[in-house]
């Protein structure tokens, strides 16, 4: 699903943004795209120059944390990946169809037509989009080439690690895509390490913080990384003073890769 975007207080009609540079928008667990879409509110109003699209999960779940009572009625709520044991099981090869089978839909059904040139998710789907990232370059770096041409993230409360999405990828460093990865622990040096930007918002009361800076240390490249710290715990930043240094770095980032906004 699409949203309009705004510049300043008045929203764009859905039209005007048909032709924007599109950043494709990956939800946490146990939620939607429209919850997401609807957390995001903040980071939409400061992006007006970019048409966000919000993808629903393949798999349905109990609601996540935090989301009752606010979104109770916003259900069925979705998944990307098992990171309970109670999640049915599911093979690997199954896994990676379901969750690019949903993306690609998503995509597909939009009607943009601007370049997709990034990737933003909050949590489950932060882990998702640097995942997705990595498999982006580890294709290319293999086979010189990739499906996907996406310029950067942006990871909300991302924890480790990588998710493998492809033989490439397949190592004690990474998670399978069909394993639980709640628990997941590799200590070391990761083979695997994103060179793609990323922009990592780390909220500093968030329970999972030493998780999230794990995956910032241990997977990412620190020459292409750029961490901003908010005094907030487990959700997606909505006051203007920590929503503003958020966008005011994705525009810099995106322009520094070319992208036209």
């Amino acid at each position: 699903m699409s949203v309009p975007v705004s510049r300043g207080n008045t929203p764009l009609p859905e039209e005007k943004t048909l032709h924007l540079p599109r950043i494709l928008c990956l939800h946490g667990g146990g939620v939607t795209g429209e919850v997401f879409r609807a957390q995001a509110r903040s980071l939409i109003k400061y992006l007006p120059d970019f048409r966000l699209v919000f993808a629903d999960g393949p798999f349905f779940c109990n609601p996540g944390p935090g989301i009752v009572p606010v979104y109770q009625d916003y259900g069925p709520f979705r998944r990307w990946l098992r990171w309970l044991p109670e999640h049915p099981e599911i093979d690997d090869e199954a896994a990676i169809e379901e969750v690019m089978y949903a993306i690609e839909t998503c995509k597909r059904e939009d009607e943009g037509d601007g370049p997709w040139v990034g990737l933003m998710g909050f949590s489950q789907g932060a882990k998702l989009s640097s995942s997705l990232l990595y498999d982006q370059q580890i294709r290319r770096e293999k086979e010189g080439k990739a499906d996907t041409d996406y310029k950067f993230g942006v990871l909300l409360a991302g924890r480790s690690p990588l998710v493998s999405f492809c033989d490439y990828s397949r190592s004690p460093a990474c998670v399978n895509p069909g394993a639980v990865s709640e628990g997941f622990h590799y200590e070391g040096e990761s083979p695997h390490i994103l060179r793609i930007p990323t922009i990592h918002v780390h909220g500093l009361a968030d329970p999972g913080l030493h998780l999230h800076r794990k995956m910032l240390n241990q997977y990412h490249d620190p020459k292409a990384t750029t961490v901003i710290e908010w005094d907030g715990a487990h959700r997606v930043p909505i006051k203007r003073t920590d929503v503003e240094i958020i966008t005011n770095e994705i525009y810099k980032v995106a322009r520094e890769q070319g992208v036209d906004v």
